[in-house]
Formats: structure tokens, sequence, C-alpha cells
């Protein structure tokens, strides 16, 4: 599988193929001058030396100057235009690759790991190129060096020759060992490096973290372990390799004494001239630097082979999520949503993550969802814009069902705001306009004027064009998710998911952003997962999710009286409010400081709050179970929110 992936990794030469042959026939002609030069040291010796013939001498000395200055020209050409169409290979392989990470599917990058993927998008591909660069033109030029070195050899004294010529199929062992045995080392190499980069990655990425936990004597060890491993699989490289050649270099040495010994006898019998003894030494060096050469390339090849093989098993992973053949074009939706029957598990698990879920969601309906944790609200609404594919029954918009038509037609009109807001390095500007790059100044305000984003984008050092970290450092958790809100405002969806998305938010914040979009919410469908009472007692329906099945359905009122489960997510968020405030109360008799985050004046996320509004309450505040185990809400009007 390495040899096909190399060769397979020799098709990305093909659009370089002018410059890759001009390489190669440069090297054809740099080997030709060196197999010239021994001529013209025979010619100085037997004519000049030997002969006595000044003419001789001058003519071999003229000869070695401009294969010389001919070898170093062409030397250069095989160089650089080697490295110019190994460097065009690689940056289309790169590409490749990058644009085979955008298409795959959620449930591959579930299950890779980000620093393997960054390994073989950078490390592996230069070991690939280096391949496709040198090492292979370096292997036709050896196998020409030692083809034209042995035919002169055989030319000169056969019988010379093949006394040399006898340690070459024993070298040949050694590199055949050689390289079945380091190339599994080489893959594991980089293995290890792809697991210090995720180390690494993951560290970084989460590096407040570590120091919010006082971790970084426990990351630098784990660093260290993964270091340690990486040291070790090289040690044991260089144990093979250099376990190799010195035994390569005996075989040489072994040829040498075999020219010398038997050649000077030919020389003293009078059946070889000096000179000609003198150039088949030249030659059987010729002969023996190629296999020397092709030692070293044996380990590349083994390195390279290992690299191609990883670079290929991205390429050529399978897609889980891709357009069917004959998928059309989703029309402009209107938002009418229906489940019908869907089953669904994730790649590995031995358990559903949906079980024969069915629903209807009609235009411009607010759907909540609720249930306990791993009760799969999520995984339903990622079904939805088809980030994974279901294995039973099928989920339908405008009565298309979502396999039946491009992913980018059906996604184009699914606005998302996922909980955990991914904010990109660049511009407020470029991160509200990520999915409309196109989109003016007015819109982009416009949105973000919704989200209750103007106002603090404004106060940044350059407003909209202020430049963020990467992930959005240098923003808050609610800033972001304003952003995050915007940025799917902007593509106006008939088709809104909102994943607990005003959850870094205060209670003020959140009551803008839910008054602003709840005009917004009128005329699209809307699905959120949400735990607070603002967004799901105004809900046309909430669906009840419970380990991986859709309990109950219908409004607040409804599922309060009828529904038991319902009840006890009610009645457990309620007592959790009401010990909140107990415990308030009973530290301000006491004359207790209280912790930033309790008492009155300050949303449920310790930020204060000044607003004349009261805040939101949590999920069925107002109701609380009567003795007969039934629900009543104790709520006979609307509050000034409108719940």
């Amino acid at each position: 599988m390495a040899n096909s992936s190399l060769i397979r990794s020799l098709s990305y030469l093909l659009p370089y193929r002018l410059t890759a042959a001009a390489a190669l026939f440069s090297l054809l002609l740099v080997s030709a001058s060196n197999l010239v030069a021994p001529q013209f040291l025979r010619i100085a010796i037997d004519g000049g030396i030997v002969g006595g013939q000044w003419s001789a001498i001058l003519f071999a000395s003229a000869g070695l100057l401009v294969v010389a200055l001919f070898r170093g020209i062409f030397t250069f050409l095989q160089g650089y235009l080697s490295e110019k169409a190994s460097q065009g290979g690689a940056y289309d392989l790169r590409n490749a690759i990058y644009s085979k990470l955008q298409t795959l599917s959620f449930s591959y990058h579930d299950q890779a790991q980000t620093g393997q993927l960054m390994t073989r998008v950078t490390s592996d591909v230069e070991m690939v190129r280096h391949w496709v660069g040198q090492g292979f033109l370096q292997l036709l030029g050896a196998l020409v060096m030692l083809v034209g070195s042995a035919t002169i050899l055989l030319i000169i004294n056969w019988r010379l020759a093949l006394v040399s010529l006898t340690i070459v199929p024993f070298v040949f062992l050694v590199f055949g060992y050689f390289a079945r045995t380091v190339q599994p080392l080489f893959r594991q190499v980089q293995a290890r490096l792809g697991a210090l980069n995720t180390v690494l990655q993951e560290n970084l990425a989460g590096v407040r973290v570590v120091k919010a936990f006082a971790r970084e004597e426990h990351e630098i060890g784990r660093f260290g372990r993964a270091n340690d491993e990486l040291l070790t699989e090289n040690i044991r490289v260089t144990r093979a390799t250099s376990f190799t050649f010195p035994i390569i270099f005996f075989f040489g040495n072994v040829g040498t004494f075999l020219v010398i010994w038997y050649g000077g006898n030919e020389v003293i019998a009078g059946t070889l001239s000096l000179g000609e003894l003198v150039a088949f030494n030249t030659y059987l060096g010729f002969l023996m630097f190629p296999v020397f050469i092709l030692g070293m390339i044996a380990a590349n090849i083994s390195r390279a082979g290992a690299s191609a093989q990883r670079v290929f098993e991205v390429l050529d992973a399978q897609n889980d999520v891709e357009d069917l053949p004959g998928a059309g074009l989703l029309p402009p939706v209107q938002g009418r949503i229906a489940f019908e029957d869907v089953s669904f598990r994730y790649v590995g698990s031995e358990h559903d993550a949906l079980g024969n879920v069915s629903f209807e969601a009609e235009p411009g309906q607010t759907i909540a969802i609720v249930g306990t944790t791993g009760s799969g609200k999520s995984t339903l609404t990622n079904l939805i814009p088809r980030f994974y594919d279901v294995q039973g029954g099928r989920v339908t918009v405008d009565g298309h069902d979502v396999r039946d038509v491009t992913l980018e037609s059906l996604r184009s009109q699914i606005g998302i705001v996922l909980q955990e807001t991914v904010l990109f390095s660049g511009t407020i500007r470029e991160n509200i306009a990520y999915g409309a790059p196109e989109a003016t100044q007015e819109q982009i305000e416009r949105v973000a004027r919704i989200a209750q984003a103007h106002d603090f984008i404004l106060e940044q050092p350059q407003g909209y064009d202020t430049r963020i970290g990467e992930g959005g450092v240098g923003l808050s958790g609610g800033q972001m998710q304003r952003i995050a809100i915007a940025r799917a405002l902007l593509l106006d969806p008939k088709i809104l998911v909102l994943d607990d998305s005003t959850s870094s938010v205060d209670a003020e914040t959140e009551y803008q952003i839910q008054q602003a979009m709840e005009r917004l919410m009128s005329n699209r469908t809307t699905f959120v997962i949400a735990q607070r009472i603002s967004t799901v007692r105004n809900a046309d329906r909430i669906l009840l999710m419970d380990g991986a099945h859709l309990v109950a359905q219908g409004t607040h009122e409804e599922l309060l009286e009828g529904n038991a489960l319902y009840g006890e997510i009610v009645a457990s968020q309620l007592r959790d409010d009401s010990v909140s405030s107990a415990r308030s109360d009973a530290e301000r008799d006491d004359g207790l400081p209280l912790p930033a985050g309790e008492g009155r004046g300050e949303g449920p996320h310790g930020v204060l709050s000044t607003s004349p509004h009261p805040t939101p309450l949590p999920l069925g505040e107002g109701t609380a179970p009567s003795p007969d185990g039934t629900h009543h809400s104790s709520l006979g009007t609307p509050n000034r929110r409108g719940n």
C-alpha cells in the first residue's frame, strides 16, 4: 500500500511535467558527464604520464575542465527545476487535502484528532514532496549511473567487472531488509509526531483553562511523555540506519579490494594498462556511489511511503454525507419541517441517539426542545441541515427529503447559532459577514443591532474593523454569542436553529435579544434548544426528549398539566431557584456579604442588571406541584415580558 501510494503521489507532478522532464534531462546530462570524466583520466595516465605525451595531458585536462563546467551548469538546473516541480506538486497536494477536509462529514471529524490531521497536511506532505522532487529523480539518476558504470566496466574488462560486481547482490539484499524494517518505524514516527501535535494544539487552544486550574506542570509532563515517545521511535530508526550503512560500506571496500588485487595482477601481466585500472577503479566508485545513493533513497522511500499512505488515507476517506447522484437544488423554502420515524446512531456507538422520532413544524412556528442531558436535543437539530444522515426514516423540508437536494442549497437556507460559539481570526465585520461576504455595511449593522451587538462593537478601537484574536480572544462570551447571532441573521434564513444561543449573555441583554428576535421569528421556522422560560413558554410547541425518544409534545401549559417528566423538570428548576433565592435572603438578613452573581439585581450569570424589567424566570417559575402530584400555574396574567 505504501509503494502504491508513492506511485500515486507522482501523479501530482503531471501539471508540472515539462519542468520535471527538463529536470530529468538535466540529471541525465550530469550522469553522462560523470561517465565521460574517467576516460579523460585514462588518456592522461596512459598517453601523458606513461607515454610521455604532453598533448595527451593538455587534451585530458581541457576535457576534464569542460566536463566540470558542463556538469556544474546542469547540476544547478536539475536541482532548481526538480525543486520547482516538487513545490508545485506539494502545493496541489496540500490544497487537495484541505479541500477534502472541508467536505468530510461531521462523523469523520468526530473521530479524527486535530493534531494528526495537521501533521498529515504539513509534515507528511513535506515528506512526499522530498520523494517527488528529489528522491524519484535521484532514483532514476542512480539507476542510470549504475547501469552505465556496469556497462563500461564490462567493456573495459569483463572478467574484472564480473569479479567486482559480485558484491552488488549482497548490497541489494541489505537494502531490501532495511526498507522492510524501517518503513513501519517511519509510520510510527509520523503517528507519534501527530500525537505530539495533538497535545500541543489542545494545550494552546485551552491555555486559559490550564492556567485557571494551575495545571501547567501536568501539561508539561503530558507533552514530555509524547515527546519521549517520539524520541524513542526516532532512535529506533537511527539504530536501524546506523546498523545498515556500515555493512554497505564494508561491501564497497571489498569491491575495491577485489579490483586492486585482480586488476593489479592484470596490469603486471600486461593485459590491462595502468590508466585502464585507474579508470576501472573510478567507474567502480561510480558504481558504488549510486548503490550508496540507493541506500539513502531506500530510507527516504520508506519514510515517504509511510507519509504518502497517511496522506491518501485522508484523501480516500469515505464521506458519510455528500450530494447524492442526481441531487437537485432546494427551491426557496417556506419552512415546513417534518421528522418521519427518524432513527439515528453515531458511528461507534452501541445506542441510538434518536429512536423513531416523528413530528411536524409548520412555517413560522417556534419549536422549543427540552429534555434531560444526552436525550438527543442537539442531535435532532443537527439532522435538519444534514450534518449527519439518518439511519431510519427521513427528514423533509417543504416535503423534500434532505438527502435528495444539494447540501449547499439546503444549508444556505438555514441559519444556525451553536451553543459553542466559533469566531475566526479577522475583523468583526468579516465574522458577521462570514456566510454572506457580499453583504453591505448597512445590512451588517442592521443584524448587529437586532443581536444587540452594535453598541459594544462601536466601543471597540476600530469599530467593525476591529481585529479579534483566534477563537474570539478579546471578547466576552456574551459578545461572541451576539456576533454569532448576527452572523446567522444576516443570511435571513427561513429556518433558524438556536442551540441555547443566549446562555452566555446577561439577563437584560437576553431580554433585548429575544424582543428583537421575536419579530424575526414571526415569519420563519425556529428551533430553540433552551433552558429558560422566556423562550420555552412562548414557543408554539415544545418537544420533550428523554432517552433518545420524543416522549411528548405540546405547549407549556399542556405539558405541565399532562406530563410527569416535564413537571419534574419544571419542579427541579423551580427548587434550584427557590434555594438560591432563600440563601440570598438569609445572607442579607444576617448581614453577610453576597458572593458575586447572587442576590437581587444580578442575572443568572452574575451580571449586574439595572433594567426595570424582571429577569427571565427559570423554566416553569410560577408553577408548583400540588399535593395530588399535578401541576398548576400560579401565574394568572402574563408578566411584563409577555410570558
